[in-house]
């Protein structure tokens, strides 16, 4: 091991047996040994890194990439197909919260138990109960049966052990959630103590941000190989990016399904018979009552799309282009998104106005306004048309949103066409900014301004 090291991992890889279908008797193993069917799942594909001695490093990754597993290996509760660890210094680890832990015992008597898991000594513990039952907060249950516990005590309890046996290198898995938020709170500073000490840490965690608070480097773990390794805040927002990605690709994917069942529902509506259709685009027809009329929704709607007016004008289409003209509803913050309404008039009408309103999926008004409102007129309506709405730079943050559109009569008196809940967009935001809507700001530092080079 090199001199300044805490860990060493070479090239290590680790596959599971998935069994396919397993018995769980000795009966069933011996009648259908052809159940045991399985496949050989890699895990981890040969990952290497190394973790100097005092330093915090995070392990990130979607659920199954294969960080706990790393974890798992490096604390010796299994082993690597092949490669190498090495460990120098005592090793604490904060995996299984207490196991190890007897229901029937006490909690006093728990601690010795588990510290001596650990590896502490009889008198290494009696140094260290006093400090661990503070720490826990149990003072008045200690001596009752753990079983009576309830499940954030027995927890506190697991921790404070483990927390306070001195180790040389701790490595944690996802427990930080342990209690109350006032607990939380205080293991977390435990945990920024002991880092100070110079103990070396290792942290599977999906918060992002308590790794940034304590880690000096994040691995970034991906199909069983490390896929970035750097500063925590540099790898987490391109960790963020991919999976806010992959994220949108499955909702676009799934869009894409809907659409084609959609056509398919209408293709056979069409082949039983609907010879009376008006247009080719309202291949669903679903009856919904507005004021008495039957509105039909045409198949570029959303499913719960809610329809009135007297249609002398009337939507034919309505889609999302992005930046690139790709028909997609998929938007990313701060691009250009562009809306596009197709129109036909059967009916002696000159002019119409045209508007658009925007509403987050819970409902929340976002934004709204009408070929009035930005142009003082209303337009000239011909017997087919089009109308395109561009915002250069979309300023909605994440989030699902709709889309409601209208065509009505200069004084609004008679509305032609209106459509709540038209079409749906998703936004997405890699920046990391919260809330609805992104402001421009302009940060100056000691009379300089600071610009953003990413």
């Amino acid at each position: 091991m090199e001199s300044g090291n805490a860990i060493e991992v070479r090239d290590i890889t680790k596959s599971f047996k998935i069994y396919m279908d397993k018995g769980s008797t000795f009966k069933e193993k011996v009648i259908f040994r052809n159940r045991r069917r399985y496949e050989e799942r890699p895990v981890l594909k040969g990952i290497s890194f190394d973790v100097k001695r005092g330093e915090a490093i995070g392990l990130i990754g979607h659920n199954g990439c294969g960080k706990s597993t790393t974890l798992k290996l490096l604390t010796r509760i299994m082993y690597p197909d092949s490669g190498s660890i090495e460990i120098k210094g005592r090793v604490s680890s904060l995996i299984e919260l207490g196991a190890g832990f007897h229901p029937d015992m006490s909690g006093r008597e728990n601690i010795y138990i588990n510290a001596s898991i650990f590896g502490l000594t009889k008198k290494e513990i009696d140094r260290r109960v006093n400090d661990i039952i503070t720490f826990s907060e149990l003072e008045d249950f200690i001596d009752n049966p753990v079983r009576t516990y309830s499940s954030g005590m027995y927890m506190r309890l697991a921790f404070s052990v483990a927390i306070n046996v001195d180790a040389e290198v701790l490595l944690i898995d996802e427990i930080l959630a342990v209690g109350d938020v006032n607990f939380q709170q205080k293991c977390f500073e435990k945990l920024k103590e002991i880092k100070r000490e110079g103990t070396t840490i290792v942290i599977v965690s999906h918060s992002l941000s308590q790794i940034e608070q304590i880690c000096e480097r994040s691995i970034w773990i991906d199909k069983g190989k490390i896929k970035e390794e750097g500063r925590p805040k540099e790898v987490h927002e391109k960790y963020l990016s991919t999976m806010e990605q992959e994220r949108m690709n499955r909702i676009e994917e799934e869009e894409k399904r809907k659409e084609e069942e959609w056509q398919k529902a209408g293709r056979e509506e069409n082949t039983a018979g609907k010879e009376n259709e008006k247009s080719q685009g309202e291949a669903v027809n679903r009856d919904r009552s507005k004021e008495g009329e039957l509105k039909k929704i045409p198949s570029f709607c959303n499913s719960n799309a809610i329809r009135r007016g007297n249609q002398k004008i009337e939507f034919t289409n309505i889609y999302i282009l992005n930046h690139q003209q790709e028909k997609k509803k998929l938007v990313r913050t701060g691009e250009e998104m562009k809306l596009m309404i197709e129109y036909r008039c059967a009916s002696q009408i000159t002019e119409g106005t045209f508007g658009i309103g925007i509403y987050k999926e819970d409902g929340l008004y976002c934004y709204g306004t009408n070929t009035d409102i930005e142009l003082k007129k209303a337009l000239p309506i011909e017997e087919q048309g089009f109308l395109e709405i561009t915002i250069p730079r979309l300023q909605l943050l994440a989030g699902k949103y709709n889309v409601n559109v209208a065509v009505h009569s200069k004084d609004a008196v008679e509305i032609y066409d209106y459509i709540w809940n038209v079409i749906e967009f998703q936004v997405f935001n890699t920046k990391g900014d919260d809330g609805l809507y992104r402001m421009d700001t302009v940060w100056v530092y000691n009379g300089k301004e600071i610009i953003d080079n990413r």
